[in-house]
């Protein structure tokens, strides 16, 4: 099926129910996943698409690559069908966030709503995760802008238009957070729910606290460290047995 078979992802729900990356492509060498072999196509599967495989697809230009581990399929906008979220790098520019969607045409995917990039060749985004963060009923997206440099985490909420789009909108911001390293092929931390809530997960700054991160429904950002920074202290936050 792939040449990326490790990028294999699945969603229980009407619409998209797998996605996956192929096209492997040396063209944006960063290498920051451990590797210089990036993505250049996105695939899924749906019971949309108008040919023999039931799949959709959106193959990039030379200018970009996806510069990341695995899609993520999430319904941003309540219809009980996936969205695509991944991160997409421009050569000049660096990294975004962009959710892909169906085109509706039985062939292709379309890029519905985007982060602007970074600014900068060679600067990345690692995301955390999906949640109603501030409890609007609105889907929230979080991730560490920079988790090698600038260290910020970001958070930006979707709006669905109610025709099959929407917008990206960032709605709190805090540094001092990270929750990746340099050659890793993994993201650390994520979003936790232990009933008071959705909490975001993550290293501070200097890798040696894990922090837990709470957005309040005035937009306020409240972080407070929870245990010395470990790979099983990350599996306790993450699994309630901490924090």
């Amino acid at each position: 099926m792939t040449e990326m078979p490790e990028s294999v992802v699945e969603h229980d729900g009407t619409g998209i129910y797998r996605a996956w990356f192929d096209g492997p492509t040396t063209r944006y060498a960063h290498g920051v996943l451990g590797d210089e072999i990036e993505a250049s196509e996105l695939w899924v599967s749906s019971p949309t698409a108008a040919n023999s495989c039931a799949v959709l697809t959106v193959r990039l230009d030379d200018a970009h690559v996806f510069e990341d581990l695995a899609p993520r399929l999430r319904d941003l906008d309540g219809d009980g069908a996936a969205e695509v979220i991944v991160v997409r790098s421009h050569r000049d520019q660096g990294a975004q966030l962009a959710i892909y969607g169906d085109a509706g045409d039985g062939e292709s995917l379309t890029l519905i709503a985007s982060t602007p990039y970074i600014g900068r060749r060679n600067r990345w985004l690692a995301p955390i995760g999906v949640a109603d963060l501030n409890g609007d009923g609105l889907q929230d997206i979080a991730y560490i802008d920079r988790p090698h440099l600038a260290r910020t985490l970001r958070i930006w909420t979707y709006r669905p238009d109610g025709q099959g789009g929407g917008d990206l909108t960032e709605i709190a911001a805090a540094s001092g957070v990270t929750n990746h390293r340099i050659g890793e092929d993994f993201i650390t931390g994520g979003i936790r729910h232990c009933g008071d809530g959705p909490e975001i997960v993550t290293a501070n700054a200097d890798w040696t606290q894990v922090i837990i991160t709470v957005l309040a429904a005035d937009g306020d950002l409240s972080a407070r460290a929870v245990a010395p920074f470990s790979a099983d202290a990350i599996r306790n936050v993450l699994g309630c047995r901490r924090g």
